[in-house]
């Protein structure tokens, strides 16, 4: 869109990874420094950054619900000075546990993992039970906060006795901590299923969820908009264009699972 930075754009980032503590201090620091607009990502970024200024526009992305948040008013005018891109639509709660079911045939409990501190499960929630009523599987919560110790409990937990199957949700949660439910998942024996596709890249089983990649694209698009004199509340929410789906074969292997050609034709990327 012809902006350089450091030549006619400048761009200043913080990043508050794993610790929600920062995210405060952060959000004024940022704030502070009087940008013509702030890129948010994750709910938590967000909601920080939106209590530090109702005057510099804000676009977000990777929230999962922006209404429930109490982010916006509406999503087709959000009013005020924030817009933006939403990454997770309610229906993904079943999706993920359809998928695991179809990869796994004998899976009989299932946990929904996520920081209830940072993650909108009850956004997920309905249409998880849901599918586990029709798919006649047991769900239940795993509700761990940023610590290690923590998600190797519960998926220890969770593997005591057979049949058991992992989701893993929230945005900023599962990114910084999918190294350690990767592990966990394989020491203890369960099929796991997250959003990112680099989950089943690094060894996780399965991975379905938006192209955030495209996701951020699209948001530059309103960066740029609001930049040119768009106002953001003029400017709808959007949710995700692209869905894609990864499968780690060696990971099926290792948990004895067979990967069903249903699986195989749909995915995106097949890691072997």
């Amino acid at each position: 869109m012809g902006r350089t930075d450091g030549r006619n754009v400048r761009m200043d980032v913080r990043w508050y990874g794993d610790d929600i503590n920062q995210i405060r201090a952060l959000a004024q620091e940022l704030v502070g420094l009087q940008p013509d607009i702030i890129l948010a990502s994750t709910t938590p970024a967000t909601v920080a950054v939106q209590r530090e200024t109702r005057t510099i526009p804000i676009v977000f992305v990777g929230l999962a619900d922006p209404v429930a948040s109490g982010i916006v008013e509406q999503l087709d005018r959000p009013s005020g000075n924030i817009t933006g891109f939403a990454l997770f639509e309610d229906s993904l709660g079943g999706k993920w546990l359809e998928l695991l079911s179809e990869i796994v045939p004998g899976l009989k409990r299932a946990a929904i993992m996520f920081n209830p501190d940072t993650t909108l499960a009850s956004l997920y929630m309905p249409s998880f039970e849901t599918a586990a009523r029709s798919l006649k599987v047991v769900p239940s919560t795993a509700p761990v906060h940023n610590s290690d110790v923590e998600i190797e409990k519960a998926i220890r937990d969770l593997g005591r006795e057979t049949g058991g199957g992992l989701v893993v949700v929230g945005a900023g949660f599962a990114s910084a901590h999918r190294a350690s439910v990767i592990l966990a998942a394989a020491r203890n024996n369960i099929p796991a299923v997250c959003f990112q596709s680099a989950f089943a890249r690094e060894g996780g089983l399965l991975s379905y969820g938006p192209d955030t990649v495209d996701t951020y694209r699209r948001a530059a698009t309103y960066v740029d908009r609001i930049l040119r004199g768009a106002k953001p509340g003029d400017l709808p929410v959007q949710f995700p264009a692209k869905y894609e789906m990864a499968v780690n074969l060696k990971t099926a292997k290792a948990l004895g699972l067979t990967v069903p050609q249903s699986i195989l034709l749909r995915a995106d990327e097949v890691i072997q």
